[in-house]
This record gives structure tokens, C-alpha cells and sequence, in this order.
């Protein structure tokens, strides 16, 4: 017997996934459930790394500057969409602090990889 309870309202299950995307693009949502918005914190986080990852290595930005500006503006976003576009308590999530770490360690490596690799392949012959 599984341990997993099972909703009696498992149509309403499905339109509430399909509603976390507008919840996540609407201003000042209200997150009865704590995981979904932490859930959209941490996607939106690897997106900003793998599109800070191909800005970073279309721009030959390099070294220690690099890996910066990424902590910064990772964190910027992060903490302006959580305070001025969701306008959310923090306090209700664990502070600041536990949502500016909330995936970022999954996020710097996403950023990593695809830095790396765009960086190499557009300006990697020129160190030859």
C-alpha cells in the first residue's frame, strides 16, 4: 500500500499547477502553499543562470569579474522580484537569507557549465 495520500480533488490538483505560472508573472500574489513559491524561486534561478552562463560567454568575460557579477546579479533579481514584484513577507519563508540561497548553488553550476562551454566555443581558438 502506497503512503502517498491522494487528494479527493485531483482535477483541482492540475489547474492549480497550470495556475503557478500566473501566480509566478502576476504582482503580489498571495502563497498560501510556501513550496510553490519557493518552488518558483529555485526555477527561476536556473533560468537566470543559463541566461547569465550565455551572456557571460558571449561577452569574453572572464575570471573572478565573471563569477561576481553573477553572484550580484543572481541575487538582485532574486531579492527585487521578492520584495518589489511579489511583495511576500519574508519572514513567512525563513527570512531573506533561506530564499536567496534557495537553489543557488544548482544555479551557479548551470551557470558554470554554460558559460564554460559558450565561452570556449566562440573565443576558445583565439588562445591558441
Amino acid at each position: 500500500m502506497s503512503s502517498k495520500s491522494r487528494s479527493p480533488d485531483g482535477a483541482n490538483k492540475n489547474k492549480s499547477k497550470e495556475s503557478l505560472w500566473t501566480k509566478a508573472f502576476s504582482t503580489k500574489t498571495d502563497w498560501p502553499d510556501k513550496e510553490e513559491f519557493l518552488d518558483v524561486v529555485y526555477w527561476m534561478r536556473q533560468a537566470i543562470g543559463i541566461i547569465l552562463g550565455l551572456c557571460w560567454g558571449l561577452l569574453p568575460l572572464k575570471g573572478f569579474l565573471g563569477l561576481l557579477l553573477f553572484v550580484v546579479v543572481n541575487a538582485a533579481v532574486i531579492y527585487f522580484y521578492v520584495n518589489n514584484y511579489q511583495n511576500v513577507d519574508e519572514e513567512e519563508f525563513g527570512g531573506m537569507w533561506e530564499i536567496t540561497k534557495e537553489g543557488f548553488m544548482t544555479s551557479f553550476a548551470g551557470f558554470l557549465v554554460t558559460w564554460i562551454i559558450v565561452y570556449t566555443g566562440l573565443h576558445g581558438s583565439n588562445s591558441l
